[in-house]
């Protein structure tokens, strides 16, 4: 698209085209407001390429193969072993070879003005884009997204250490990797390439992996990965030096172990895109993630927002794509408020097991200083549980308040739990009493009649 004249005005501009931005920048089009988006990369942002869709397109193959063998009948049509090259060319046409071009037409058609290269603000409700001012009579929308966190370990910098970008976008599986970073991002990518054949080591700083969701789910990732996905899982220890030679990364470890693999992945971590974006000329220092109110406004500048992981709010597409709602409402002059967060956000790890889970921790709840206690009982106590074939394990919990008998927190491991965690999502945002859950029946069959399970702990 060719650009503006310089000073051209509209109602909003937008710099930052990922998840957050669009979402903004569409509903503020529907409403008949003029909306600049400026994208300095790829249109659907680090989402779409680079993070969440091409890691479970890299995840889905191995998924369904440990299902098959895990079934009789589909087990003895199974033979072979997962086709990598194929795999790969999905992840691609996933990702659609990187290409944004299939991503315009909405632009367009919703008459949203998209400017290439980098955004920078200018004074108050002025951006500039290689040259060219743009002027916004109501509001400027910061959602630049972070980028991967690169630790200070000495001689990390020259050992050409993977992030997530090469991580999900890597041509080939490597002979063996070393993942630094026990979190849901490591964790998942530690699976994926395992199960194309890649020897994999895990390594994690922290005593568990998954150190913000519930020890059990932690517990049960590591054993899975290790007993069933072959990774070397090493807790506890802290990367102090990392080098290259010969083709190969060798990582030391401050207890004097050491790893050699082809490839080094570093896992640990966001940090904000707030470089380069002019926010000194607004009277921000921009070293770190902008804060805003429940309004989504940058504290001081009416005019000024900030949604999706550039606020560090909750570095979750999903959230970013609420906050982008919550922003429109309020350009728009109508009420929102982002409140969601302060109850906690819904979150999946996309392992096997899956580790799906919303609002506090057991022990988040009680540092908070709820009454809290845990019902648990198993994923696989249901009939519908069967169908799925032996030896998926995993636990749901649900973490209620005793003073209002309300849930507060859920976690569910275990074969594709992701889709059961929306139902938890509502108890937990909507602070829905457990008498009153008793009565939302879940249908038999079905896995989800996990809910009835609970309900019965409950009772006792």
């Amino acid at each position: 698209m060719s650009s503006p004249d310089s000073g051209t005005e509209f109602d909003a501009i937008v710099i930052g085209a990922g998840p957050a931005g669009e979402v903004l920048a569409g509903r503020l089009a529907d409403d008949g407001l003029s909306v600049a988006i400026v994208e300095r990369h790829l249109v659907a942002g680090e989402c779409s390429y680079y993070a969440c869709m091409p890691s479970k397109a890299l995840l889905r193959p191995g998924e369904l193969l440990d299902e098959a063998r895990r079934v009789p009948g589909t087990r003895e049509a199974v033979t072979g072993d997962i086709g990598v090259e194929a795999a790969l060319i999905r992840r691609d046409e996933v990702i659609h070879d990187l290409d944004d071009s299939s991503q315009l037409p909405w632009l367009e058609d919703k008459g949203i003005e998209l400017f290439r290269g980098q955004g920078r603000l200018d004074g108050e409700r002025q951006v500039v884009v290689d040259g060219e001012r743009l002027d916004a009579r109501r509001a400027v929308v910061i959602a630049t997204g972070t980028g991967a966190s690169m630790p200070p370990i000495d001689g990390l910098e020259s050992a050409g250490a993977w992030n997530n970008r090469q991580g999900t976008t890597a041509t080939s599986a490597p002979d063996s990797m070393i993942v630094l970073g026990g979190g849901p991002v490591g964790c998942e990518l530690a699976q994926a390439w395992a199960s194309f054949g890649t020897e994999v080591t895990l390594i994690e700083a922290a005593d568990r992996l998954l150190l913000k969701e519930e020890p059990f789910a932690g517990e049960q990732v590591e054993a899975a990965l290790k007993e069933r996905h072959g990774v070397e899982v090493v807790t506890g220890a802290r990367a102090v030096k990392a080098g290259r030679e010969a083709g190969r990364t060798k990582l030391d470890l401050e207890d004097g172990r050491s790893f050699s693999a082809s490839e080094l992945l570093v896992a640990i971590g966001r940090r904000p895109h707030v470089e380069d974006l002019g926010l000194e000329t607004v009277g921000l220092e921009g070293r770190g993630f902008l804060e805003t109110g429940d309004d989504l406004r940058v504290e001081g500048r009416d005019w000024l927002y900030a949604v999706g992981d550039v606020n560090g709010r909750a570095l979750l597409t999903h959230m970013g794509k609420y906050q982008a709602w919550v922003a429109s409402e309020q350009i728009l002059g109508r009420t929102a408020l982002a409140t969601s967060e302060s109850k906690g956000s819904p979150r999946v790890t996309f392992t096997d097991p899956q580790v799906a889970a919303v609002g506090l921790t057991l022990d988040a709840a009680r540092e908070a200083g709820l009454d809290a206690v845990a019902v648990d009982v198993p994923t696989g106590s249901t009939a519908g549980a069967s169908f799925t074939g032996k030896g998926v394990d995993g636990t749901c919990r649900l973490v209620v308040d005793r003073e209002r008998d309300v849930p507060v927190g859920a976690t569910f491991t275990g074969f594709e739990t992701a889709e059961w965690i929306h139902a938890a999502t509502i108890a937990v945002i909507g602070e829905v009493p457990l008498d009153t859950l008793r009565h939302a029946v879940p249908a038999f069959p079905a896995r989800s009649e996990v809910w009835l399970r609970l309900a019965e702990a409950w009772e006792g």
